[in-house]
């Protein structure tokens, strides 16, 4: 795992009690930019050192920007298929 200020970390949780989360990385402290990550998470505002596990990845602000995208379209047909249905 690689980052640079500015890039987001996400972390996908694999069971029903936690939920995903995503934070800005404020700080690399290697110089080949591996963890650990000084990230402000943006749940909570709080910013802490992080050593990210393997359900962690990293993204750049233009992907996580085409990813949310992605999920906004997703949502929305998904809503159009649902009122369409519940017209018939």
């Amino acid at each position: 795992m690689r980052a640079h200020p500015g890039d987001w970390l996400i972390i996908e949780r694999g069971d029903v009690d936690h939920h995903a989360r995503r934070g800005r990385i404020e700080e690399v402290r290697t110089s080949d930019g591996s963890p650990p990550y000084l990230v402000r998470w943006t749940d909570t505002d709080r910013t802490v050192l992080v050593f990210p596990g393997p359900d962690a990845y990293v993204l750049t602000p233009a992907e996580l920007e085409a990813a949310d995208v992605a999920a906004a379209n997703r949502f929305s047909a998904v809503q159009r298929e649902i009122s369409h249905r519940g017209a018939r």
